[in-house]
């Protein structure tokens, strides 16, 4: 177990950051040199988010591991730069699966088995597990205070300040102070109100963090300490900014990292040093120059389902100090005859993952219009798999030159469903009843990068490891065909039975991998294949520009 816990709660309203909030919070800790891991928590009864459609949750981040988790585990990672696993991130779902398996099995002796203290001694053991040997555990409840389904999870948090002793846990409350703007004036009742409500089930927090839209006086906080029974430095200010990099540093400001270790009583091993994560966000908040990448999406309804890879291009254009815009175009709406023009003004084009037919032939229009006029091009997942379809069906031309072998539409069959793959011994896969398709591809495997490659020159180096999240795959029937009209597999996993990245010889910038690079992309530290397709569509602007 850890030595010390915080524990985030969040009211109000939802969707305030408690991700970036202990994310930040755990950055800053570990600046002292301190260990840290962090857990989310979620309510909700599905074991996982992986069955979730992308505008109910946004993103599905992926570990190491295989763990389809929150998309707050994206934040986590990056802010902190640690590899997190399974245990990280857990629902109702799993909670209540967990019990009643064991109920099933005769664990509990035929007691009759309840929220307390069944459910919440499962809650708190995997609190524990999740610490094992850290300095600090952070644990965020997904939620706000007054939802149903949140009960078991705080009641669980507040046995934790019984049963390890209070001085080693701190109860941090996030919070929004509205601004009515006919009154001229933010409001602390709200506040007053959410904190009322988690005394109410025995938590009195420690510190409460306020969103703001607004600069909160020095007399709003004195109110809110008074109201909320803490101490006026505890209310921390947590104001608006330009980029969430930049919240790490306003928090430092607040001194809301000194609080935590004179309140939990740690003994931090050095001081802080955020030079480069200075650097990282003046270079976001001040680039010297632009870019424009069209990003040809099934889901950009909700943003936040491609939230990592909206993050990866800031980590790029920050190291490459230029801004990265972004323009968000429905697969679809390139369908129609005129797709040529939505993509004229592109520096580069990105086709992401996603899952499902709608919106395919959108994905091959741009895809061909990024081959044919020599725009820089990165496919990402099913990105990479339409690509591949898009050289099948005008380059080499299957249906034409193998007629006897394929029927219409048959350039498809160079995508098909997933084999089962073993990682450590297991087979990765999710039971059929729950998911269609039943076999994915799920977590970090190792991938072969040939010589004298694109992909060789962006990694510099011949092995490597990505994350994985995909039902289907390169269908290897049909590899030496395209190889021989000009494919080039460039990335195939140890086994050579599984190809990972494909690109094209006679093009600027021109690749599709398997994996999403996304997920392993981080503020200091952006992933090389993103940050190389910014540098190639800079490139190609400047290109432009000059002709």
């Amino acid at each position: 177990m850890a030595k010390k816990y915080i524990f985030i709660t969040g009211g109000v309203v939802s969707s305030l950051g408690k991700g970036i909030t202990s994310a930040s919070l755990a950055y800053l800790l570990m600046s002292h040199g301190l260990s840290v891991s962090i857990v989310k928590i979620d309510p909700y009864l599905n074991v996982d988010p992986g069955t979730m459609n992308p505008y109910q949750h946004g993103e599905v981040y992926v570990l190491d591991d295989g763990a389809e988790t929150d998309l707050d585990l994206g934040h986590y990672e990056r802010f902190t730069g640690l590899t997190l696993s399974r245990k990280n991130n857990f629902t109702t779902g799993q909670v209540y699966f967990t019990v009643i398996s064991k109920e099933r099995k005769g664990d509990y002796l035929g007691k009759t088995v309840q929220i307390i203290p069944h459910i919440t001694n499962e809650i708190k053991k995997r609190i524990k597990e999740a610490g094992r040997g850290k300095d600090v555990l952070i644990v965020e409840i997904g939620g706000t205070i007054g939802d149903i389904e949140g009960l078991p999870f705080l009641e669980a948090i507040r046995q934790m300040g019984y049963n390890e002793k209070r001085e080693n846990c701190l109860y941090v409350h996030l919070t929004l102070l509205p601004y009515i703007k006919t009154a001229g004036e933010l409001k602390t009742k709200p506040t007053q109100h959410s904190v009322k409500e988690l005394q109410s089930i025995g938590i009195s927090p420690d510190i409460i963090v306020c969103r703001s839209e607004r600069r909160i006086s020095s007399e709003l906080k004195e109110k809110i300490a008074m109201f909320c029974n803490v101490e006026k430095d505890a209310v921390i200010s947590a104001l608006d900014v330009d980029t969430v990099y930049e919240v790490p540093l306003a928090f430092q400001k607040e001194g809301f990292d000194r609080l935590v270790i004179e309140k939990l009583g740690l003994d931090i091993k050095k001081e802080s040093d955020l030079t480069s994560w200075e650097a990282m966000v003046n270079s976001i908040k001040n680039p010297k120059d632009k870019i424009t990448i069209a990003f040809v999406g099934k889901y950009i309804g909700l943003k936040e389902s491609y939230k990592s890879l909206i993050e990866s291009f800031v980590h790029a254009g920050a190291d490459l100090n230029i801004k990265v815009e972004l323009k968000w175009i429905e697969s679809e709406e390139l369908e129609s005859e005129n797709y040529k023009d939505m993509l004229s003004d592109a520096d580069g084009i990105l086709v992401p993952g996603g899952f499902g037919s709608r919106g395919i032939e959108g994905k091959v229009n741009s895809i061909k219009f990024a081959r044919e006029n020599r725009i820089p091009f990165l496919g990402i997942c099913l990105g990479m798999q339409t690509a591949v379809v898009e050289f099948a069906r005008h380059v080499a031309d299957l249906k034409k030159s193998h007629s006897e072998e394929f029927e219409a539409g048959a350039e498809h069959n160079v995508i098909h469903l997933a084999r089962k793959w073993e990682k450590e011994g297991e087979i990765v896969t999710r039971d059929e009843t729950t998911q269609k398709g039943g076999t994915m591809r799920l977590g970090s495997y190792p991938c072969i990068i040939k010589k004298d490659s694109l992909a060789y020159r962006i990694y510099k180096k011949e092995k490597i490891d990505e994350r994985h999240r995909h039902r289907y795959e390169f269908n290897n029937d049909y590899r030496k065909i395209l190889e021989d009209a000009g494919l080039v597999v460039s990335g195939i996993s140890p086994d050579n039975e599984f190809v990972e990245i494909v690109e094209l010889e006679d093009h600027p910038f021109f690749i599709g991998v398997q994996f999403h690079p996304e997920f392993k992309s981080r503020p200091l530290k952006p992933h090389p294949v993103i940050k190389m397709f910014a540098k190639a569509s800079y490139e190609s602007k400047r290109t432009k520009i000059r002709a």
